[in-house]
């Protein structure tokens, strides 16, 4: 089985102009182990690929169609608290500027522990000695 299937996958962004396509019919297999790299122009569909697979589009953008499955859990369709307890669990995003993945006004600290207390039954403290230990490695 897959770690990662995303089959015809298909994500538009319906504005006042009309519909503008951003994914068309997307297919991949990802394998436990492995590695996959996405690779294209700017523009053509990279980024809003993942943002689908997350769940993360923002208005105006939706899937149209397609199948996105991780461990064999079919994730279009999931609901939001779902997508919750998958997102930075099981599955997750690295972004590109580090200003729109890490929030200035509280700690880097504080951040991983809030991820942490989410995904996890750890407590306060057990959290803390948890984030401590990830910043340690970097």
């Amino acid at each position: 089985m897959s770690l990662l299937q995303v089959k015809d996958l298909y994500t538009s962004f319906f504005t006042s102009s009309g519909e503008v396509k951003a994914v068309n019919g997307v297919s991949f297999n990802l394998e436990e182990g492995k590695v996959l790299g996405i690779v294209g122009e700017s523009g053509s569909g990279k980024s809003v690929t993942a943002y689908s697979i997350l769940q993360i589009l923002t208005n105006p953008g939706r899937i149209v169609s397609g199948s996105i499955k991780l461990k064999g859990q079919e994730l279009v369709g999931c609901s939001k608290e779902t997508m919750q307890k998958i997102r930075g669990n099981q599955i997750s995003i690295i972004f590109q500027d580090p200003m729109t993945s890490l929030n200035p006004v509280f700690t880097i600290g504080n951040q991983l522990m809030e991820a942490i207390l989410l995904h996890t039954n750890r407590n306060k403290e057990e959290a803390k000695a948890r984030a401590i230990e990830m910043l340690k490695l970097v």
